[in-house]
């Protein structure tokens, strides 16, 4: 079962780095692979999400459960879709500066053994490119080494 854990201090507040990944609705703009983004039952203590992913002629919808609880921490809770596991989690501590230090973890099964050694050989590659994703839209949201009071 693939899981990943990956800790960068960025330099972006707790609030603004939150309210980013907290923003679920605007995955499909800059997320690799995210054709697809849409929140149903939106509260300040959480959301459901659906995410169409694809890649090439492959396309399937996560359903997800979003524990929201701003600006410390984001818990994702897989409902349904291809995979027999998902969870993952985000905290936002903060750092010195102004500064944030942003801990995620993933951890996931496919249902199908075959897709899953498949997949295992993609996946560094692919965790990769979705954390630069969200580091390239902070900058774009909020400046490249720029951090307001939050």
């Amino acid at each position: 079962m693939p899981r990943h854990l990956e800790k960068k201090v960025l330099p972006y507040t707790p609030t603004q780095l939150f309210d980013l990944v907290a923003d679920v609705s605007r995955y499909h703009e800059f997320l690799p692979w995210c054709q697809q983004s849409r929140v149903y039952d939106q509260t300040e203590a959480g959301l459901r999400a659906d995410l169409l992913v694809g890649y090439r002629s492959v396309c399937d919808t996560f359903s997800s459960v979003v524990r929201l609880d701003r600006p410390r921490s984001i818990d994702v809770n897989y409902v349904e879709g291809p995979l027999a596991h998902l969870s993952n989690r985000w905290q936002f501590d903060p750092a010195p500066n102004g500064q944030c230090e942003v801990t995620f973890f993933v951890d996931f099964r496919f249902r199908s053994m075959l897709l899953g050694v498949m997949m295992d050989a993609f996946f560094d590659r692919a965790f990769l490119k979705m954390v630069e994703a969200f580091e390239a839209r902070a900058a774009a949201l909020h400046g490249p080494a720029y951090a307001k009071a939050g």
